[in-house]
């Protein structure tokens, strides 16, 4: 995104109030304000964690290398996206071709971990305080690189 302003280390991205000039690619965003990590993986095993506390709206998770981040994006499996969704301060939601709610009670999650199993083909979300799982994707069939996919902060 061209408002975007990532770290010289990589690990940390900020919204800048002036528009850069990128060049025009399928991984350049345009809409969404959603970023992808650094690094990909494409065997074994990786875990990584996103500070959620205080956001009312943010999706995370991981998505496939070939995704397309211009223009309309429907997060759902069948276009390389396995993520979750905190909406409008109150709703989790499972991001799969249903948009089925997650049901966490009152729980406000702080972090939220995710942990993928490339070889499983298993994507697990967890809540990092209470250690306990609440979503995840099985049954996987994975043929490129996943990254991290995670909102601004």
């Amino acid at each position: 995104h061209a408002h975007l302003i990532l770290s010289d280390d990589g690990k940390q991205v900020r919204c800048g109030d002036n528009k850069q000039k990128l060049p025009d690619n399928k991984k350049k965003v345009d809409r969404c304000v959603n970023v992808l990590g650094k690094d990909g993986f494409s065997s074994g095993r990786f875990y990584f964690e996103v500070q959620v506390e205080g956001k009312t709206n943010w999706i995370l998770g991981v998505a496939k290398e070939s995704i397309d981040m211009k223009g309309e994006i429907k997060l759902c499996p069948k276009n390389g996206y396995w993520t979750v969704a905190f909406l409008n301060g109150s709703e989790y939601i499972a991001c799969n071709d249903l948009h089925l709610p997650l049901y966490m009670n009152t729980v406000k999650l702080q972090r939220v971990g995710v942990f993928v199993d490339y070889e499983e083909g298993l994507v697990s979300f967890y809540n990092v305080e209470s250690g306990s799982r609440f979503n995840f994707y099985a049954g996987l069939s994975f043929t490129e690189k996943l990254y991290p996919y995670m909102p601004m902060p």
